[in-house]
């Protein structure tokens, strides 16, 4: 793929969770890497907090090595001797490789702890969670470098969402705040019950997809970087989808919905949001300076100074063969197709250069859908 010039300041890559569907978003990532757009502000939850990490936390030249060395890690257990035909099949093969996921875990993620959390004595270390996550602490030791990611200058920023478990309080642990480290990427990927709590700064974290799946918000809140930014935006549950037909796609069609990221409803509501900002910036303009307080110049500054955005949504559809365990089914052969559909949705994206020029308009903010504008 060609290089692509990019008239924006920065581009941003935001990662939602879902588990073993997560591959797809490393697809994405390659055909941004090959086409030239590589991201300097990642933001992730859960499974998309660990691949922005590797992204973030490798050289160039690296991360793409670092992404196929975690997913080949993770579903490197073979599931069947073969590749079945066929919707039926498929759905088999896909049943018992989750099935295999449950009993034994994941390799380099997750494995089931020694005592059933049912029967370990209260307040015990494993009678909060149905698996273990050391295997995940040393994957993220051996693939990114944290010494890296603290450098100072010149190098992707990085934040990943978990929620406090005692006071039920959203957190974003920020690259460009604090130092970061593997338990920080942990605690956004700790799902409960099956994975447990992580420690960090003296309070207990479980997965931010508990309360906000995507961390679009934050971005779009961000006082950092007045940069205009080009942001990808790679979600892994549909918000929209056909009415279920038997309990297998209910169940289905329940995790999408609950965990589909709406997309739409952030981006109206930010939209919102900034017209009146430069309404603000209108009528402070028109008021005389000597009747402006220091308080309200500094407002009227940072006002004049609202970046702009384009916001590619890019949405994993699932084929007609996954079920309602797609996000803890780590089978090779499930891996590598996720990993192609990401990276052909976004090759095919990107003959879409008019997506890539700067909103020109009033509010400054542009939202495209990638399946929803190809319908």
């Amino acid at each position: 793929m060609e290089p692509i010039a990019c008239p924006f300041g920065r581009i941003a890559l935001v990662l939602q969770g879902g588990g073993a569907l997560g591959s797809y978003q490393a697809g994405v990532y390659q055909a941004l890497h090959e086409a030239g757009l590589e991201p300097d502000w990642l933001a992730g939850v859960s499974i998309g907090a660990i691949n922005a990490a590797i992204i973030a936390g490798n050289r160039r030249e690296d991360r793409l090595e670092r992404l196929r060395a975690f997913w080949q890690r993770v579903t490197e257990r073979p599931v069947w001797p073969f590749a079945p035909d066929g919707d039926m099949l498929r759905r088999a093969r896909n049943g018992t490789s989750a099935f295999e996921t449950l009993l034994f875990g994941t390799p380099g993620f997750f494995a089931p702890n020694s005592v059933n959390p049912w029967f370990a004595p209260r307040g015990g270390s494993g009678a909060t969670a149905f698996y273990d996550t050391a295997p995940l602490r040393q994957t993220l030791a051996d693939l990114v470098n944290w010494e890296l990611l603290a450098a100072p200058g010149g190098h992707p920023r990085l934040a990943v969402g978990a929620v406090n478990v005692a006071t039920g309080n959203f957190r974003y642990f920020d690259s460009a705040q604090q130092h970061l480290a593997p338990e920080h990427v942990m605690a956004s990927g700790a799902l409960p019950p099956g994975l447990p709590m992580v420690k960090v700064d003296g309070a207990y974290y479980w997965d931010g997809g508990l309360v906000s799946n995507t961390p679009l918000q934050y971005l779009l809140e961000d006082e950092i970087d007045s940069r205009d930014a080009l942001v990808f935006q790679v979600d892994l549950f549909p918000a929209r989808g056909a009415l279920p037909r038997d309990m297998e796609e209910v169940l289905g069609r329940e995790k999408d919905i609950r965990y589909s990221s709406r997309t739409r409803m952030n981006t109206d509501a930010f939209r919102t949001r900034r017209e009146w900002q430069v309404r603000l910036r209108q009528i402070l303009a028109k008021v005389p300076e000597e009747a402006l307080s220091e308080e309200e110049r500094r407002l009227r500054e940072s006002l004049a100074q609202l970046p702009r955005l384009a916001i590619l949504q890019m949405v994993y559809q699932a084929r007609a063969y996954e079920g309602q365990s797609k996000d803890y089914e780590f089978g090779p052969d499930t891996m590598r197709e996720h990993w192609a559909s990401g990276y052909e949705d976004t090759v095919r994206t990107l003959q879409r250069r008019d997506w890539l020029e700067l909103p020109s308009e009033v509010p400054g903010i542009v939202t495209h859908d990638l399946h929803r504008e190809s319908e």
